[in-house]
């Protein structure tokens, strides 16, 4: 019987109301019909699905913070030879888990873990999704280094909510107390692309838990200073990295210290 046909199919996706992730069922039943950005996240992953392999065969794909599963569904169909998704939420991973059986999309697996406790799936992953998280983290630069810390074996797909502009300064290797002969800070520091992170006390879209807002030059650098090289920009806030030295190598001996589990390769 088609999902278009099918009652109780029908019912458990409006059981599991609201979704953010508006996909297609099949047989005419969508999750979020409604959804206020339309076709989403399916418009959004078409202007940047060519910059990722087309073919994942024998390749393993993380999806961290996966919502309903659109990205980890994705990665499935492109031949991954193991997914694994995340997120905080249950009823998130319920909603996952009920759109890959209704596509036919079968064994990926999905884990109730937040990205703080990553080191605790003790594997590296050929492809880590981060998408759409970052911002809704109190701590988002200390996820970006467990992520690199623990799981991510060579590619990051990373998006994340920027303001402020897309300029990017060239900024000093050093940073003087104050320019040479004066008690002026340098004047970079006002520079619009000068990395800047927003932080959000209250709401943002009436969410209290979009805490950030980067610039364009402020994603970059948090994701060089945590130990990813950026590869290839395809979409204004989209990104896709791979695992690269981790600058500032005491880092990793000082404060990651507290998140045990085995040293980057």
């Amino acid at each position: 019987m088609s999902a278009r046909d099918d009652t109780g199919l029908r019912d458990r996706v409006e059981a599991l109301a609201p979704w953010f992730h508006n996909m297609d069922l099949g047989g005419g039943l969508w999750t979020a019909p409604d959804h206020f950005l339309g076709n989403y996240p399916r418009f959004k992953f078409d202007r940047f699905a060519s910059a990722l392999p087309a073919d994942l065969t024998g390749k393993t794909v993380l999806d961290i913070g996966c919502n309903a599963g659109f990205y980890a569904i994705e990665m499935a169909r492109r031949g991954a030879s193991r997914v694994v998704g995340i997120d905080s939420d249950p009823r998130y991973l319920a909603q996952a888990q009920l759109a890959a059986d209704a596509v036919g999309i079968n064994g990926i697996e999905f884990r109730e873990l937040d990205v703080y406790r990553v080191a605790e799936l003790g594997e590296r992953f050929d492809l880590v999704i981060f998408m759409g998280v970052l911002y809704h983290l109190r701590h988002p630069l200390l996820a970006l280094d467990l992520i690199r810390e623990h799981v991510a074996g060579d590619l990051l797909l990373f998006q994340t909510m920027q303001q402020g502009g897309d300029a990017v300064y060239d900024v000093p290797e050093d940073h003087p107390f104050h320019v040479p002969g004066t008690f002026d800070a340098p004047a970079y520091f006002t520079d619009p692309g000068y990395p800047k992170m927003h932080f959000i006390e209250r709401q943002y879209a009436g969410d209290w838990t979009n805490w950030w807002a980067a610039n364009a030059a402020c994603s970059q650098a948090m994701l060089r200073a945590a130990g990813f090289a950026i590869e290839a920009q395809p979409e204004s806030e989209v990104y896709i990295c791979r695992v690269a030295p981790v600058p500032f190598q005491e880092w990793q001996n000082g404060p990651m210290a507290a998140y045990p589990a085995r040293k980057p390769a």
